[in-house]
């Protein structure tokens, strides 16, 4: 039976940048922060998020974990 092992997880927010005055587009930036515990949970990374986000210049549109795993058989 194969098993999924989660080894990586990043949380990254996005930062509302405004809209594009060419295309009408709305524009994103995203500031990633590596190495976040792979045990945390969605509350704590919530949490952090919004204390970092207090702290940028732009708006946050949304909060995003992007988790890796490994797949052994």
């Amino acid at each position: 039976m194969a098993v999924a092992e989660k080894y990586k997880s990043t949380l990254q927010l996005v930062l509302d940048e405004g809209i594009d005055p060419e295309s009408g587009k709305q524009i994103f930036k995203l500031k990633s922060f590596n190495n976040v515990k792979t045990d945390a949970t969605a509350d704590q990374l919530y949490t952090i998020a919004q204390a970092v986000a207090g702290l940028q210049e732009r708006p946050l549109y949304s909060i995003e974990r992007d988790d890796s795993f490994e797949i052994q058989g």
